[in-house]
């Protein structure tokens, strides 16, 4: 089956988008041609009207006991059961009857996104009428999908997601010809276990497949919403990897190749989190800060890791991504290393093309309490 192409609202952003980020552009034709590479990204001209502006979402945060089940469950089900008060929404099963939780595994064991939190979020949702196989997982790797426990373990077999599909991107059977990005950057490559992954493997794949990335479509095709699960890292590239990378980059395909340009991946990030039947499905981001790494990242470090008892539910993931940054550089001054490079403009594009708001001083914060 083939799904309808996107809204006229990428093709009309497409004038902005360029004078974005110079070159990259984003398409979901198959008969798309060549974009020709120009500038490195700069901030659109004073005359470039900016997406509309998203309304002020606002951060839900709860404070943990403990990172044990109960805990999460306690304070995962307050928080959903917030932000149905307030948007007048309840996150019951649509005519899919499906959900999707995007987790992140790729940093592996240490930092991957809580198991206990991954249980509380699916036990929130069966008591809002979900089956079990109804909610599914998405992650990307295969082999730290199961290091982190979110695939059976080959000794034991067992998992604690029994019943639940999960997902793996990189076994490429998730992917739509019809949905891709398109930018003319070289072939991939992995930028996290990279050099010694790919260097005695020929590329076999044409010029034309190695500048497009595949979006993975089970998340806004096959669910009638999706929540975001990510872990904080900091990134050399993109500055900070949490919600929008998660749910860009980590959830397509061939997207690795824009990291050998420092210019062009925070583009690439920002661009596909505005797309817009991602964002129409894509209900909100819960992000826990039981760990979060400061430095050294994507990577795992523990001598750069710090733990917060602290739950926090927004459908705004670039405020969620600035707060973390903010966070990361206090500790980053702390330890006596550099802030993060104020070049990386991953939050202020994705910002400017309406995706959220970067103004850390003005966010809506709303203590919870379970």
């Amino acid at each position: 089956m083939k799904h309808p192409c996107p809204s006229g609202y990428i093709r009309a952003m497409r004038p902005f988008l360029f004078a974005l980020i110079g070159w990259a552009c984003l398409t979901v034709s198959a008969g798309a041609g060549p974009a020709a590479p120009t500038a490195a990204p700069q901030l659109p001209p004073s005359n470039v009207a900016a997406a509309p502006k998203a309304p002020r979402a606002p951060v839900w945060e709860a404070k943990l006991p403990s990172f044990s089940e109960p805990s999460y469950d306690a304070a995962v089900e307050t928080l959903i059961t917030r932000f149905e008060q307030a948007t007048g929404k309840r996150l019951a099963p649509g005519p899919k009857k499906k959900v999707g939780l995007k987790i992140y595994t790729d940093s592996g064991p240490g930092m991957a996104t809580p198991v206990p939190l991954v249980q509380a979020v699916i036990a929130a949702l069966e008591r809002r009428g979900f089956d079990k196989e109804g909610i599914f997982l998405v992650g990307l790797n295969q082999l730290r999908l199961r290091m982190t426990g979110y695939l059976p373990a080959l000794v034991t077999g067992q998992t604690p997601f029994k019943g639940h599909p999960v997902y793996v991107l990189e076994s490429g059977r998730f992917y739509d010809p019809v949905w891709f990005y398109d930018s003319p950057l070289p072939q991939r490559f992995d930028p996290i276990f990279a050099e010694s992954q790919t260097k005695d493997f020929s590329n076999s794949s044409t010029k034309d497949e190695d500048r497009k990335s595949f979006l993975a479509t089970p998340l806004f095709l096959d669910a009638d919403f999706w929540i975001n699960l990510p872990v904080y890292t900091d990134h050399p590239t993109l500055g900070v990897n949490g919600a929008l990378v998660n749910a860009t980059l980590w959830n397509a395909s061939n997207t690795a190749r824009f990291f050998r340009s420092p210019a062009n991946a925070p583009a690439a990030v920002a661009e596909m989190s505005a797309i817009p039947e991602l964002r129409e499905t894509w209900e909100f981001t819960i992000a826990s800060l039981e760990h979060y790494q400061f430095i050294g990242g994507p990577f795992f470090n523990s001598l750069y890791t710090q733990s917060e008892p602290l739950l926090w539910l927004s459908s705004d993931p670039v405020i969620i991504d600035s707060m973390m940054l903010a966070r990361m550089n206090m500790w980053r001054k702390r330890y006596g290393f550099p802030p993060i490079s104020e070049d990386i403009r991953t939050l202020e594009y994705a910002e400017i093309l309406g995706v959220g708001s970067t103004k850390v001083a003005s966010a809506h914060i709303i203590d919870v309490r379970p």
